[in-house]
């Protein structure tokens, strides 16, 4: 087989495979050979079908297949061989709709390749990106240590009220004939939207009589007033009058103790004994959290920092949009909206390619099983549970290595960690000290 590659120009190219009957006659008659064993033909026994009559009627059909192979394979090799950077699939010229495959012919197809851009680019100390530290303070280490607390707390009955508290007791309407009174009602002031209202069951106790105001505590919101005293929506505008609240119990949330059973629960196996060490492990998460974030904004910084140094690609565009059509089943439309988003994506991965290679960045199993556990933790986290158990993590590691598109999202997310650690030694770091708050605000 003969196979050429023409580039029309940096972008697009034209590669032809010339395929003569001494590449595939042999192919043909051994594939006949081994249909005819198998053929099902009325009139003969499984097997004996006279292989001329396999030819003729099956002979096409057959050649049709060898051909593709030949085909398939030897372009495959070719631009392998080559190492021809080639976007996306070969697209079939329209030369090739007046192909007849007749035996005995040669065959010459054509097809259309889309050729990744040029692309050059180098990193030195003399590149500088941002690079931030994000400053953990006490309010924030202090706010976390109360969270933990919070989850081993309980609610205890007081005297007196404190903001946070939750009263029970009884609601009298005043000055109505026929009003509303009802027991075991629950309120929260805190939630008060009306800060005069709320004052008034500031330093309250139990079996004290406060009189306030519904309608205004919550400024006329309907879903609390009808919740609150117990009435259809409706019906709530006729209820904007003073009422009694006799307390008959305040509930208080208290928080768990800080000892070292909370200490053993969120951190298993530290050996923490005391408040301070407890809160030096809390201070090294949340930095250990932060320096991630920060490692992850960094990739975002640098990726664009390289982006405007490459500057604007040319692409194969109208092959690009035929590929693309292609993979969403013929949905034009669809290829137009997202192309500019697709050929910036298209064009940080050929980057990210040349940094791969800059750097020497190479996962290995390990790295991706590591991944998995992080990312398993992660989806945990978000519903509180901090310590998952080493056989549970492997046991989901071992789900989600089953899926071949879930390993190849694992193994991309390596390389990006990988190399935004590696890319740190080949530019200048522009430190910046930042506030959690004034962190997130980048990402916003």
């Amino acid at each position: 087989m003969n196979i050429t590659l023409e580039n029309i120009d940096a972008v697009n190219a034209v590669i032809t495979a010339e395929i003569a009957p001494a590449d595939y006659e042999e192919k043909v008659k051994k594939a006949i050979k081994d249909f005819r064993k198998k053929v099902n033909m009325p009139g003969f026994r499984r097997g004996m079908v006279p292989e001329g009559l396999v030819k003729k009627q099956y002979g096409p059909s057959i050649l049709g297949e060898e051909v593709n192979k030949l085909l398939q394979e030897g372009l495959y090799n070719y631009i392998r061989e080559n190492k021809v950077n080639m976007l996306g699939e070969p697209l079939p010229n329209d030369d090739n709709n007046d192909i007849e495959l007749v035996e005995g012919n040669t065959f010459t197809f054509k097809f259309d390749l889309a050729i990744a851009p040029e692309i050059k680019f180098s990193l030195t100390k003399k590149d500088k990106v941002d690079f931030y530290n994000v400053k953990v303070s006490d309010e924030m280490v202090n706010r976390q240590v109360e969270m933990y607390r919070q989850r081993g707390g309980s609610y205890e009955k007081v005297d007196d009220y404190q903001d946070n508290d939750m009263i029970k007791g009884v609601i009298t309407e005043l000055d109505k004939e026929d009003g509303i009174n009802e027991n075991d009602v629950v309120m929260l002031p805190k939630y008060f939207k009306n800060e005069k209202q709320k004052a008034l069951f500031a330093n309250a106790k139990v079996n004290d009589i406060i009189k306030f105001n519904p309608s205004e505590a919550y400024e006329g919101s309907e879903t609390e007033l009808a919740s609150l005293l117990k009435v259809d929506k409706e019906k709530v505008a006729e209820h904007k009058g003073d009422f009694n609240f006799q307390i008959t119990e305040i509930t208080r949330f208290m928080p768990g103790p800080l000892d070292e059973e909370l200490f053993e629960q969120v951190y298993p196996g530290a050996g923490l004994k005391t408040a301070e060490e407890f809160a030096a492990k809390v201070r090294e998460s949340i930095e250990g959290q932060f320096k991630k974030d920060a490692d992850y904004r960094f990739l975002l910084d640098i990726r664009n920092y390289i982006t405007n140094k490459v500057g604007k690609l040319e692409y194969p565009d109208e092959k690009l949009k035929r590929i693309m059509a292609a993979n969403a089943n013929g949905d034009t439309q669809k290829v137009e909206e997202s192309y500019d988003k697709s050929i910036e994506e298209l064009t940080w991965h050929l980057i990210k390619e040349q940094l791969v290679e800059m750097t020497g960045v190479k996962v290995e199993d390990q790295d991706v099983r590591e991944m998995a556990k992080d990312v398993t933790r992660m989806q945990f986290a978000q519903y509180g549970m901090l310590n998952i158990p080493e056989e549970y993590l492997e046991s989901s590691v071992k789900e989600m290595l089953k899926k071949r598109e879930t390993v190849d999202n694992l193994i991309d997310r390596c390389i990006e960690v990988k190399l935004g650690t590696a890319l740190k030694d080949k530019v200048t770091l522009k430190e910046n000290d930042v506030t959690p708050e004034e962190f997130n605000k980048l990402f916003d």
